[in-house]
């Protein structure tokens, strides 16, 4: 059986350290708002090359944070509008909605699943205060066009770095390329605590010290409340497995760019699109995402010939229950996009062998 993802293998090849690391912070008896947590803020710093770093309790409150921060600083109040990609996981939107704030649904480009910057001004208003850009399944959403958008409306610029942590545009790392950054450190991710936990990003220390207030029951001093905040805290346990993992997150990328290469260059079947690769710094392969017309077929067909896969994701947001006030919007790309994608397996653990059998799987499918 080829895996979808083998986390047990994964977290084995560094099991020491982590055993070690968990003694050392039980044996602190200080489990939350340590050095543990400062260590990896630090850490995580230098890895982005830059901004200023919030550990937080899981990737979706570092996404609500950076609104919340913006509201109470002034930048955004109740019923602005969010430009968000309709294609993308549900997070991107809650953070959103949580909020107050309206989301402004844009469709994919259907080469690249990400956000198609060049619909965006079209849907820009006098009540449009930011983007949300989503570098879906690891792979980079970005252009100067976007930047100068931003700039010609005066828009914050809100990357959603859950799935594309080390992954680079001209240089610089996703998570510093815009205002401000979330990130998840969910267990299947790139970079993956064991359990949940995440972190913000930003370029202005005032927008990161209030995230930080908030984050913690909006106080910056015990017992004295600035903001009706949030409990959204990591622990010195996922900081301390955060810091022994961090270390890795580049040669684990590049076996993963490793086996996109060879999928991209050795899959040759003609009912199978494969995901547009571009510049090799500017994907780091969260998930291989394929399309095909006949994806119940082959995922069937892959199950009997060993093989787990996913789908990233069966229901758009806008089809979801909980958004039946979007459910009226026409977003037909998305929607395609939704009912033809199928995630095969890739991770840093995978072997020569179970690569070369994918391959040699999907080359043989013939769906009837």
């Amino acid at each position: 059986m080829i895996k979808f993802l083998d986390l047990q293998k994964i977290n084995a090849q560094y099991a020491a350290e982590l055993k070690q690391v968990a003694a050392d912070v039980i044996d602190s008896g200080w489990y939350l708002l340590g050095e543990r947590v400062k260590e990896f803020e630090k850490n995580l710093e230098v890895f982005q090359e830059g901004g200023h770093s919030v550990a937080v309790a899981n990737g979706l409150d570092a996404l609500r944070l950076i609104f919340k921060a913006y509201i109470e600083l002034g930048v955004m109040e109740a019923g602005d509008e969010v430009i968000v990609p309709a294609n993308t996981y549900i997070a991107s939107v809650l953070a959103v909605t949580d909020n107050n704030l309206v989301p402004i649904l844009v469709e994919p480009n259907l080469t690249t699943f990400n956000l198609d910057i060049n619909l965006i001004e079209s849907k820009i208003t006098s009540k449009t205060k930011a983007i949300i850009v989503v570098h879906l399944y690891g792979c980079v959403c970005w252009n100067e066009e976007l930047e100068i958008l931003a700039k010609k409306y005066n828009l914050k610029l809100i990357e959603d770095n859950a799935q594309a942590i080390g992954a680079r545009w001209k240089g610089v790392r996703t998570g510093n390329l815009g205002d401000a950054a979330g990130f998840s450190f969910y267990p299947g991710k790139n970079l993956g605590a064991l359990g949940d936990s995440g972190a913000v990003t930003a370029k202005d220390p005032e927008l990161a010290k209030a995230i930080r207030t908030l984050a913690n029951y909006g106080s910056a001093e015990k017992y004295v409340n600035q903001y009706q905040g949030l409990n959204s805290r990591m622990d010195e346990m996922q900081a301390a497995f955060l810091n022994v993992k961090l270390r890795y997150v580049d040669t684990e990328t590049k076996r993963r760019q490793k086996i996109a290469d060879y999928y991209l260059k050795n899959i040759k079947n003609s009912k199978i699109i494969l995901p547009q690769a571009g510049n090799a710094d500017e994907h780091v392969w969260h998930l291989f995402v394929i399309r095909t017309a006949d994806r119940n077929k082959l995922q069937y067909y892959l199950k009997e010939n060993g093989i787990q896969t996913l789908i990233h994701y069966p229901i758009p947001p806008h089809q979801q229950s909980c958004y039946s006030s979007l459910s009226s919007i026409s977003l037909p790309i998305t929607e395609l996009i939704h009912t033809d994608v199928l995630s095969l397996p890739i991770s840093p653990v995978m072997s020569t062998e179970e690569v070369e059998k994918m391959v040699e799987v999907l080359n043989n499918y013939a769906a009837v």
